[in-house]
């Protein structure tokens, strides 16, 4: 079979993929030949589209055996077999990977900008390349991907030799593979334009599927009634969505912040709502005091949250920052509270004081590493919880996370757990 170039192979290959669209799967393409192939498979699936940034962990003195591979989250295959047979020193082993993570991180900035990537969290996961050689970096992409949390992993390819594909088998749950030519000497001769794909073909077609995707979640203006006062907010529900976060917001910010709106988007291309709206109206905003008082950002949370659902039906989540993370916390207390998770970015969950034990939704709590005094705060305030809880801190970031792909981490971790928990998957709504 032969492909007249990477759009015509991908066409082919959607067409070969449609009996996957029922599972709303992610269509993740490897860079840089896979992700033009992988751009016409979204498209036709209609559904999301992300890049799989993958690097191998080569053997020092053999570069083309991996010792592993990592992938983005802090994923880490390694093989602790060839590990030992090879004798690799911990100094030589860390000596690669620290190399090849700074490459990792570069890669996925460039691809992908300042987008998060999309959450694999229980979902199919459809890998697309232009094709198979030696199939070694598509079974280490198959491998970080499903410890990324992929519920089923799929391997689509226009084109392998029949042992590659006989063996890939063995590394995802399916393999869609349009042609295996017994006569195998490199993928190109396959195709009959085969040029290099430049960074910037991937960019642009990362960004237009994510423009695509932007378009289906679309923010609608309400007016959130919170015990009678009228407090302004954006409403996004994308297609589907499983959950609806809530974001209290913390002393000095709005529904308008820029950080909390980066954490808003990850999540509504996870298939999760959001709810951004201020917890005070602007008189009150004017008297500093009023964004310290908790029992009343509280109560006002509780109340939009009865409003929300007599509007719908969907399980609920808080995302807090600063004081609203405390807020969050307190809401969560109260005895007529069903809320599914609680996610703290940067908060003062020591604030809620000695409601933290009343608190039965799982509980994130979300600290920069060198946010000292807030991260000594959140693990005294830990002790105090009796829920499901976890403290992440994430390395370098201080209070704002403003650090590079810090805030991108704390996207990462906070879709993980909502996901987790707020579509009512561990625990009843």
């Amino acid at each position: 079979m032969l492909f007249t170039d990477r759009t015509d192979a991908g066409r082919r290959l959607a067409e070969a993929l449609r009996h996957l669209q029922e599972e709303k799967p992610v269509v993740l393409g490897l860079p840089r030949g896979g992700v033009p192939v992988a751009f016409q498979v979204a498209r036709a699936l209609g559904a999301p589209l992300d890049v799989i940034v993958v690097r191998k962990l080569g053997v020092p003195y053999h570069r083309e055996l991996a010792f592993g591979a990592i992938g983005e989250g802090g994923v880490r295959v390694i093989s602790d077999d060839i590990v030992r047979r090879g004798r690799l020193r911990r100094e030589e082993l860390a000596s690669v990977e620290h190399a090849e993570e700074a490459e990792l991180v570069r890669q996925a900035r460039r691809f992908r900008e300042d987008r998060p990537r999309v959450a694999l969290d229980g979902r199919t996961a459809i890998i697309v390349d232009d094709g198979i050689a030696t199939g070694a970096t598509a079974a280490a992409a198959c491998e970080v991907v499903r410890a990324q949390g992929a519920g089923r992993v799929v391997l689509a390819v226009p084109v392998a030799p029949p042992d590659a594909a006989a063996w890939l088998r063995t590394k995802a749950d399916e393999v869609v593979c349009l042609s295996t030519p017994a006569m195998f000497s490199a993928v190109g001769q396959w195709y009959q334009d085969f040029s290099q794909t430049p960074d910037e073909e991937v960019v642009s077609l990362l960004a237009q599927a994510a423009d695509v995707g932007a378009t289906e979640a679309e923010v609608t203006g309400v007016e959130v009634d919170a015990g009678g006062v009228r407090l302004a907010g954006d409403l996004t529900l994308p297609d589907g969505a499983r959950a609806v976060v809530m974001f209290a917001h913390g002393s000095g910010s709005s529904r308008h912040s820029p950080r909390n709106r980066h954490v808003a988007t990850a999540l509504n291309r996870a298939g999760l709502g959001t709810l951004l709206f201020d917890l005070l109206t602007p008189a009150e905003e004017a008297d500093r005091a009023n964004v310290f008082d908790i029992e009343t950002l509280a109560q006002r949370l509780a109340d939009a949250t009865r409003w929300l659902r007599s509007r719908e039906s969907l399980p609920i989540g808080y995302f807090g920052a600063s004081t609203g993370a405390a807020a969050a916390l307190r809401a969560a207390a109260s005895a007529d509270s069903d809320v599914g998770a609680v996610v703290s970015r940067g908060g003062r969950p020591d604030l809620a004081g000695p409601h933290l034990a009343d608190v039965r939704a799982p509980t994130l709590l979300i600290v920069g590493g060198h946010d000292t005094l807030v991260l000594d705060l959140n693990r005294h305030a830990q002790a105090e919880l009796r829920c499901e809880n976890r403290l992440e801190i994430v390395p370098g970031a201080t209070h704002l996370f403003g650090e590079p792909g810090a805030l991108d981490q704390v996207a990462d971790l906070a879709r993980s757990w909502f996901v987790r928990h707020s579509t009512g998957t561990d625990r009843p709504s």
